[in-house]
């Protein structure tokens, strides 16, 4: 496994929609487990394939965050909301591309999803909570659209510049 670099904002590729995956190959499942090593290495609980450069409909996840619980993370191919509830919850988002910027962002409670897993069967799952949160902010990664896309116009360009200065610097490094 390989822990991958994770695209920083502002970066065309983290704003296109990715085409579905059309089945589920070793390549592709060597990316997720790559991408797993990435998230848990950055330390993060969610990734999708656009941020490491990899333009495809896969997110990988793990919301376990007690230290007793066994770690569960989850590998989605194509994953699709199918439901969603009425109720919202706020919770204050972060993303590996965009690091040490946080926002609240309201999304529904719960969600339910379909999706192919690493075998290639297809699933659907309920989720809340966390993990209901997360696997929305992932989902919007394939679609193009990042947490701060929720924010008024003046909080996204405060992030954005402190991104670019943070890849500048980066790139001095």
């Amino acid at each position: 496994m390989t822990i991958r670099p994770i695209l920083i904002h502002p970066d065309p590729r983290l704003k296109k929609v990715c085409p579905p995956v059309e089945a589920v190959t070793g390549e592709l499942r060597a990316l997720a487990d790559d991408m797993l090593e990435t998230m848990y290495d950055a330390p993060g609980i969610g990734l999708a394939a656009p941020q490491v450069g990899q333009l495809c409909r896969l997110i990988v996840m793990d919301c376990e965050k007690s230290e007793e619980a066994a770690p569960r993370p989850m590998v989605l191919f194509n994953p699709e909301i199918t439901w969603t509830s009425e109720d919202r919850t706020t919770y204050e988002e972060g993303c590996l591309s965009i690091p040490e910027q946080f926002a609240e962002v309201e999304r529904p409670a719960e969600v339910r999803v379909r999706f192919t897993d690493r075998d290639g069967r297809d699933r659907e799952e309920h989720f809340d909570g966390l993990w209901a949160t997360c696997v929305q902010h992932e989902i919007d990664h394939l679609n193009g659209k990042l947490f701060i896309d929720y924010l008024s116009a003046l909080k996204r360009q405060m992030i954005t510049r402190k991104m670019q200065k943070v890849k500048r610097e980066r790139a001095k490094a």
